[in-house]
């Protein structure tokens, strides 16, 4: 489930960040589009390792990512590349998968 809102994340990500301005091409679109990428590729890379251990690492790396882009999404409020409305619908969906990546890491380093 969590990978499944990542990928919606991603694309919620591509989206907004299309009308950017172009000369942002390669800073802070590329910046906040890799983050995004980051998460649901993290989640599957991690899934996919033997350890259990290596998958926690991986949830951690895209929880990483996940404080990365809650402050990308803030610059891109503040310096008014990003309508407000548009981030609240991303901050949300962010902060639901962030939610699930803590829960998730929490319950495989109990077992």
């Amino acid at each position: 489930d969590v990978w499944k809102r990542a990928m919606i994340l991603v694309e919620g990500i591509y989206r907004s960040t299309v009308d950017f301005p172009a000369e942002e091409r390669f800073g802070l679109v590329s910046q906040i589009r890799r983050a995004a990428i980051s998460v649901p590729a993290n989640i599957s890379e991690g899934y996919a390792r033997v350890h259990q251990a290596e998958y926690v690492h991986h949830l951690s790396i895209a929880q990483g990512s996940v404080a990365e882009i809650e402050t990308l999404l803030l610059i891109s409020v503040r310096l008014k590349l990003l309508p407000r409305d548009e981030s609240v619908i991303l901050w949300r969906l962010l902060q639901e998968v962030g939610k699930m990546l803590r829960q998730m890491i929490r319950s495989l380093r109990k077992s």
